[in-house]
């Protein structure tokens, strides 16, 4: 089943993990060189952030692509390419999931609920938002699903807007919800340093 391989995948690579600032980090190095870093609230178990880096034909190692969670503060200094500081006043996409949901939320989208239209597209396994008034267009996919091999179902995906932020939901599959449970079993199995940078004290 393609979901036991997924997290068979994700018990043998080598992990470490890291306490600090109230987050729990989580490094996985896999054997093909791939790289994928996470990180969970301490306190609720929530993902936070995950993204991956890939090595280059030549072996060096690329930026880091986010997946789940928002991009670092603008302006924080030595930011790499990825974080190119963008007009404010366009849209803005991040994922940030919650314990029963994939969610993204588009912000500086101010047009009101009933110009959206979101929908899957079951032939690119993807979820496409368009406006009626053709200023917004945007497809994307969900990882999630295609490493454990679901399907995307419409009856799992809806849709709110407030505050020029449209945020979307797709409902976690079962399979995906036990998947999760089994991962943070086995990463409690991983020894955990603890850090004391920063202003937050760690026991």
């Amino acid at each position: 089943m393609a979901v036991t391989g997924w997290l068979e995948n994700l018990r043998t690579a080598e992990k470490t993990a890291l306490l600090q600032d109230g987050r729990r980090k989580v490094h996985y190095l896999f054997p093909d060189g791939k790289e994928m870093a996470e990180e969970y609230d301490e306190k609720t178990g929530e993902l936070l952030v995950r993204k991956w880096r890939v090595k280059s034909a030549l072996g060096a190692l690329g930026q880091w692509q986010m997946e789940v969670g928002e991009p670092a503060l603008l302006g924080a200094g030595g930011l790499g390419p990825e974080f190119i500081k963008e007009n404010n006043a366009n849209p803005i996409f991040m994922r940030k999931d919650t314990k029963m949901s994939f969610q993204w939320r588009i912000r500086n989208l101010p047009y009101p609920k009933d110009v959206y239209s979101v929908c899957v597209d079951q032939t690119e396994r993807c979820i496409i938002v368009r406006t009626t008034n053709k200023k917004y267009y945007k497809k994307f996919s969900i990882p999630d699903l295609d490493r454990y091999q679901l399907p995307l179902d419409e009856s799992a995906l809806s849709f709110a807007h407030a505050n020029c932020t449209l945020i979307i939901s797709y409902r976690k599959p079962k399979e995906v919800l036990e998947a999760e449970s089994e991962l943070q079993k086995e990463l409690k199995k991983v020894k955990t340093a603890h850090s004391s940078d920063g202003d937050c004290k760690t026991q």
